[in-house]
């Protein structure tokens, strides 16, 4: 539809809740600029400056470390920055990785940014990439990991932005955060704890309710499972037949262990209970990332559009069910590593505190520490309401393991973020229903400023992705919801109305 045909347009057909006449016109307005938008195919490869800040270790204690500091790592892009008449900084709040990795998927930031005349900026989160306090090797280390919490992140990200704005002269400019998965729930932490510094945040697949001890946790990987039995029918069915007849192949012994390192083509072979185990589990983490991203189109970590219903075509096309399993599984590590000869699942898989997975490499013992310290992640799997194998992760497990690792368990007592955002306000929750964090996080709004949007036929944050012509209408009347509730922010900031 070309914006000229919305001249005439039904107002009740297509309403926003909590909208008035005046801001659904500007949502109007901003349905017509992203359809105006270029292709980006859904990632980025805009070009940044790196930049270095000094951050204090700790910022709630000086007797232990005094004035020590460490070197935080940004990246800027001014190119379509209005300075002249205080464009919005559009702040990203990096999550547990290399913050080039955020920079790169997270195109609705520069989709935007020429539209709004923003600043766009990436600030890295603690213990993550480059950002380590003590070293590559010391940060890991207890006690100096303690300094690992959200409460230090978000301090850390409230400091960069009032220097840089110092530095360059944009005090009057608006700041809006915006973050996927973990880094959304730190983008709606960081307007919630640090309003003087934020004006505004887009938090996009924010599982915000697990931090609430009485919140149910169960539901991650029935909602994996949930996402493969809508793909194709008897997808789910074959998968679980596909692990009762690995679990009778283990219980032959050697012979056993040899036909299941043969089906899935195992650099190092099978020796005992515990390395079957880890196989499980790097199984899991496959068909768990392959729903979280069950983008329409290919991407630079799945090679292929609807990755559930690829991978479910190659478990009904196979001549057995382990096969099937064996392929799917390997596609994933395939696209995420590949192309390998063989599957050393030690490196490409690690078990820690966190059963939805930890990635690997130095930002695994990161998130391995938080989810032992500051966040409440869902148990593991049951076989019962889940296609997978019984692999427990409770409580009392994960405090074992935890005190075990790191000397620190999860504190479920002091869960001071709290379920009740009535407080708060300008935050949009956006949530996909194909991805299976959803129901962790805001699904209704709270207010007319605490806004909650769906993505039907949505995976993990695909709003917060760059535009792609293979993108659900949903996801367009999304971003634009988005755009409209931004424009909202940066007038009232710098105009002081709405």
């Amino acid at each position: 539809m070309a914006c000229s045909e919305l001249t005439g347009y039904n107002k009740n057909k297509f309403q926003v809740p909590w909208f008035s006449s005046g801001q659904f016109v500007i949502l109007l307005l901003c349905v017509c600029l992203l359809r105006e938008i270029p292709v980006t195919q859904g990632e980025q490869s805009v070009p940044y400056t790196a930049g270095y800040i000094d951050q204090y270790v700790d910022h709630f204690n000086f007797a232990k470390f005094g004035n020590k500091t460490f070197k935080q790592r940004y990246l800027i892009q001014d190119k379509w920055w209005d300075k002249i008449n205080n464009g919005p900084i559009f702040f990203y709040t990096g999550n547990e990785g290399p913050i080039e990795a955020f920079w790169n998927a997270t195109g609705l930031m520069f989709d935007l940014a020429p539209r709004f005349g923003a600043l766009v900026l990436f600030g890295e989160h603690r213990y993550y990439g480059e950002s380590l306090p003590f070293g590559p090797t010391k940060s890991f280390q207890i006690p100096y990991i303690g300094l690992l919490t959200m409460r230090q992140a978000l301090a850390d990200f409230a400091h960069l932005v009032n220097t840089l704005k110092n530095q360059l002269g944009a005090q009057k400019s608006p700041v809006i955060a915006f973050g996927g998965s973990y880094g959304g729930m730190l983008a709606a932490y960081f307007r919630m704890k640090h309003p003087s510094v934020c004006d505004g945040s887009i938090a996009a697949s924010a599982p915000i309710y697990l931090l609430n001890p009485k919140f149910d946790h169960g539901f991650f990987f029935t909602d994996v499972t949930k996402d493969f039995a809508n793909s194709f029918f008897g997808c789910v069915s074959r998968i679980k037949k596909a692990f009762i007849k690995m679990n009778e192949l283990m219980a032959e012994g050697k012979k056993g262990m040899d036909a299941l390192s043969r089906y899935f083509r195992l650099c190092k072979p099978l020796t005992n209970k515990s390395s079957y185990t880890h196989l499980l589990g790097w199984i899991r983490n496959a068909f768990a990332n392959i729903a979280m991203f069950d983008y329409p189109y290919a991407t630079s970590f799945l090679p292929v559009g609807h990755p559930v219903d690829a991978s479910c075509e190659h478990i009904l096309a196979a001549s057995d069910d382990i096969s099937g399993l064996a392929v799917a599984s390997g596609a994933y590590y395939n696209a995420t590593a590949g192309p390998l000869q063989c599957f050393d699942i030690e490196k490409e898989y690690v078990s820690c505190s966190d059963p939805t997975g930890c990635g690997v490499g130095p930002n695994a013992w990161a998130w391995d520490y938080q989810a032992c310290t500051d966040l409440l992640l869902p148990p593991g799997t049951n076989n019962v309401t889940d296609m997978f194998p019984v692999l427990p992760f409770n409580n009392t497990l994960r405090n074992e393991y935890c005190m075990k690792t790191w000397g620190a368990k999860p504190n479920p007592d002091w869960a001071y973020w709290g379920q009740d955002l009535r407080t708060t306000s300008n935050i949009v929750f956006s949530n996909g229903d194909l991805d299976p964090w959803h129901r962790g996080g805001v699904l209704n709004p709270i207010s007319k400023t605490v806004q909650a949007f769906m993505v039907k036929d949505g995976a993990h944050h695909l709003d917060l992705r760059g535009h792609n012509p293979q993108d659900p209408v949903s996801v367009l009347k999304v971003r634009a919801q988005e755009a409209a509730m931004i424009q909202q922010w940066v007038m009232k900031k710098k105009y002081g109305y709405q």
